[in-house]
């Protein structure tokens, strides 16, 4: 089965080598790293030290494991290097931990994958939410290198995919030499492919915490009215900047983030064809003036908009007005900022689900989003009460990152 997956690998890469191409040569997304990804390990690394492997695909990954690696650092003794697959998650990676421990996983392919096997010579390899790449697994099993995986997860929208090939997945996934899941759910589904050892430790977004005020933050601060209503539109997906821009009312200041940094000069073009009163970050923060009540701000940079959410009355995350799964609604609870989403939030179902019970966020249609945001902002008393309530959801559930580090060092081999 491992052969046949490689040529199906190898089948898709071939067939897809046009559009592959073209890319390549019009986008400096996909060339970066390419030699990275077919298993040419960067010089810039820093080799010859115990290592553990942690793989975190983006930024979301990279900002919940964060604290994990420091703390995994300290108790285990080893460096831990940080591989990523996006382009947006390797610059939070270089920028946080260094370029010489960050590179590009590899593809997926025996050759890739064993050469860094080779270089890195890792103790173990820490996978972070859900990423079982079989020829990766199976290299590792070969190498006797201990696998765990940390933030573990099954969305619903995943799930019937891995239940029709579970008789598959059972073989891979039965050797994990630590499992840790962040709900009972996913634990269950977990078991049912194989992980037979999963079990619940937590969602390490739960102790994310923004350390100090990112440098967009600091001067918003000091250029905003001292009354102005401040509305944070974070991690939006196309077609939602014009939901929103059609739903805020026009006496607030607007924070729009679009999630993909290769979105920003096409928002800034929409805001344009609209005629709206924008200014963005990037060219802003040269020469900072005062923003009045009407205009948007368009936050065109990778990292701050977990800080910027501090200013926010009202936080709106973005990724659930239509079918995306949703994004993180954790980084404005953190400051008790009362929060707007989507209702297609599969992808954070455990934590909206716990801030739904204790009244801490509101899900708003498409259709009722304005008066949503109408309501939050004319009753200012009630939106502080459910941003504290949201921040209470916060704190009570953080200790998933102690509890991942401690199975993490009882692994063979990684005692401190």
């Amino acid at each position: 089965m491992l052969v046949f997956y490689s040529l199906a690998l190898l089948l898709v890469l071939t067939v897809g080598a046009p559009w592959w191409l073209f890319r390549m040569a019009t986008s400096g997304k996909y060339r970066e790293g390419l030699r990275e990804r077919l298993g040419f390990v960067p010089r810039r690394l820093r080799l010859g030290e115990r290592i553990i492997w942690l793989h975190a695909v983006s930024v979301g990954e990279v900002l919940a494991a964060s604290r994990l690696i420091e703390e995994l650092e300290a108790r285990s003794g080893c460096t831990v290097m940080i591989s990523t697959t996006t382009r947006t998650g390797q610059r939070l990676a270089r920028e946080r931990f260094g370029a010489e421990r960050v590179f590009y996983f590899p593809l997926d392919f025996a050759f890739a994958v064993r050469a860094y096997l080779r270089a890195l010579q890792p103790s173990m390899v820490v996978l972070v939410e859900t990423e079982f790449w079989p020829r990766m697994l199976t290299e590792c099993r070969r190498a006797e290198v201990p696998v765990a995986v940390v933030n573990a997860r099954i969305s619903d929208r995943s799930w019937p995919r891995y239940r029709r090939l579970r008789f598959l997945w059972r073989r891979l996934l039965n050797g994990f030499a630590v499992v840790l899941a962040q709900s009972e759910l996913d634990a269950d589904r977990l078991k049912a492919l194989g992980a037979e050892n999963a079990r619940v430790s937590g969602n390490l977004k739960y102790d994310i915490r923004v350390a100090q005020p990112a440098t967009a933050t600091e001067l918003l601060r000091a250029h905003l009215p001292a009354e102005a209503k401040v509305v944070v539109c974070g991690s939006t997906l196309a077609g939602e900047e014009e939901l929103l821009l059609n739903s805020l009312p026009r006496d607030v200041v607007t924070v729009l983030a679009p999630r993909h940094p290769e979105r920003f000069e096409a928002v800034a073009a929409m805001l344009a064809g609209r005629g709206a009163r924008f200014v963005r970050r990037s060219e802003w923060i040269a020469v900072p003036k005062p923003l009045a009540p009407g205009t948007i701000f368009l936050l065109d940079s990778i990292g701050e908009l977990a800080s910027v959410y501090s200013l926010a009355s009202i936080a709106v995350v973005g990724g659930g007005f239509f079918v995306a799964g949703g994004h993180n609604p954790l980084e404005p609870a953190q400051f008790s900022v009362p929060v707007v989403m989507g209702p297609h939030y599969e992808n954070f179902r455990g934590i909206v689900d716990k801030l739904r019970e204790s009244d801490g966020v509101v899900i708003a249609e498409p259709s009722n989003l304005g008066g949503a945001l109408r309501n939050l902002l004319a009753n200012e008393d009630a939106a502080k009460a459910m941003g504290t309530r949201a921040r209470t959801v916060f704190e009570r559930e953080a200790g998933a990152t102690a509890r991942a580090v401690d199975a993490l060092v009882a692994v063979p081999g990684e005692q401190a």
